[in-house]
C-alpha cells in the first residue's frame, strides 16, 4: 500500500498544502467513491477494469491525506445493495477486496509503525468466508494502533447500521440489563459500527450525484458535503483541496451549530434522567420517611449510568470476540436480505 510511504508532491502541491495548513484542517474525510462503472464507459474498458482502477485512486487519495495531516479516513467501498449487481462484477470486486486486504497484511510493519488503525463498518458476514477472516485478521492486528485511522464501510447501509444498534440495545432490555429509561440518543450513537470514530468533518461523493446514498446518514448531520462531477478514478488532489477549502469557509458556523447541538443533547438527557430516577423513587414503596431524596436520585442515576456503561463494554467485548471467531474461520457466510 503506497500510501503508507513518504509521498512526494510537486512543489505547487507542497505550496498549497502549506496555505490551506494555516487554516483548521479537517480530522476526519469520508469519500463516496462513485463512477468507476461510467468511467469504464467513458474509456472503453471492461466495467471490472473501472474498479480496479477505483481502488487504485483509493491509495493515492489516502497519501495526500495524510500529507494534509487528515488523521482519520471513511471510505464506501461496497454497499449491501451492491450484492443486487451481476454475479460477475460482485465476485470482481470480492477479488479486489481480497487483493488489497492481503497487501494490507503484507505490510504489517509498516501498518504499526505509521499507526494505523483499520477499522469495519458493515456486517461483515455477508462476505465470502475467506474475505471476512482477512478482514478480521486486519482489524484485529491493527485494533491498538491510535495515529491514523482507516474505516471501511464493506457490506454498509446506514440503514443497516443503526437498525443493528437497536437491536443490540433492544436485547440488553428484553435481558433486563437495561432499562428503557437508559436509552439515549448518546447510548444508540455508541452502538453504532463508528462507536470509535470521531464524526466526518467532510463527506465527499465524486460522480455528480447529489444524495448520500444511506451513507453515515446519522454521523454526517453536521458534516459539509462535497459533491464533484468529476468521475472516481478522475479525481485529483485539487478537488481535495476544494472540498478542505470548503469545509475551512464554512467552519466556525459549523462549530458553532455542532457546539449548540451537543448542549441541548447533554441538557435534554440530563433531565430525562432525573425525570426517570425521580418516576423510579416515587414507585418504591420500600424508601422510609427519613430516605434522603437528593441522595437516593444520585443513587438512581448512577446506577443508570452503571447500566449503561456494562452494556457498552459489553458490547464491545462481543465485537471483538466476534471478530477473533471469524479471523479463526468460525463463521459462514450469511446470505445477503432482499433489498
Amino acid at each position: 500500500m503506497s500510501w503508507i510511504h513518504e509521498s512526494k508532491r510537486t512543489w505547487l502541491e507542497r505550496f498549497c498544502i502549506n496555505v490551506l495548513k494555516s487554516g483548521p484542517i479537517p480530522k476526519h474525510v469520508a469519500f463516496i467513491m462513485d463512477g468507476n462503472r461510467r468511467f469504464a464507459v467513458k474509456k472503453g474498458i471492461e466495467k471490472l477494469q473501472g474498479h480496479s482502477f477505483g481502488f487504485n485512486k483509493l491509495s493515492e487519495t489516502l497519501e495526500w491525506c495524510l500529507d494534509l495531516g487528515i488523521t482519520e479516513v471513511t471510505v464506501y467501498t461496497f454497499s449491501i445493495e451492491n450484492f443486487k449487481r451481476p454475479k460477475e462484477e460482485v465476485n470482481c470486486l470480492m477479488n479486489l477486496a481480497r487483493e488489497k486486504f492481503r497487501e494490507l497484511l503484507k505490510e504489517k510493519e509498516k501498518l504499526e509503525k505509521y499507526g494505523v488503525c483499520i477499522r469495519i463498518f458493515g456486517d461483515i458476514t455477508l462476505l465470502p468466508v475467506d474475505l471476512q477472516m482477512l478482514v478480521a485478521e486486519a482489524v484485529l492486528h491493527t485494533y491498538n494502533n491510535t495515529k491514523t485511522y482507516l474505516n471501511v464501510c464493506l457490506a454498509y447501509t446506514s440503514r443497516e447500521e443503526i437498525a443493528n444498534a437497536i437491536k443490540d440495545i433492544a436485547k440488553e432490555v428484553v435481558k433486563d440489563n437495561l432499562k428503557e429509561c437508559d436509552i439515549s440518543e448518546r447510548i444508540l450513537n455508541q452502538s453504532l459500527y463508528s462507536c470509535k470514530s470521531s464524526v466526518p468533518d467532510i463527506i465527499v461523493r465524486t460522480s455528480g450525484e447529489i444524495r448520500l446514498s444511506d451513507f453515515l446518514l446519522w454521523q454526517g448531520s453536521y458534516s459539509v458535503l462535497s459533491f464533484l462531477k468529476v468521475l472516481w478514478p478522475d479525481f485529483r488532489i485539487w478537488h481535495l483541496f476544494l472540498a478542505v477549502l470548503l469545509f475551512q469557509h464554512n467552519y466556525e458556523k459549523l462549530k458553532d451549530v455542532s457546539n449548540k447541538h451537543s448542549l441541548k443533547i447533554l441538557h435534554e438527557e440530563e433531565q430525562l434522567d432525573i425525570a426517570a430516577a425521580v418516576a423510579q423513587y416515587e414507585s418504591n414503596k420500600s424508601y422510609s420517611d427519613n430516605t434522603n431524596f437528593e441522595s437516593e436520585i444520585l443513587r438512581l442515576r448512577n446506577e443508570m449510568d452503571e447500566r449503561r456503561c456494562r452494556f457498552l463494554d459489553k458490547l464491545d467485548r462481543d465485537r471483538y470476540e466476534k471478530l477473533v471467531q471469524i479471523k479463526e474461520g468460525n463463521t459462514v457466510q450469511v446470505e445477503p436480505p432482499v433489498l
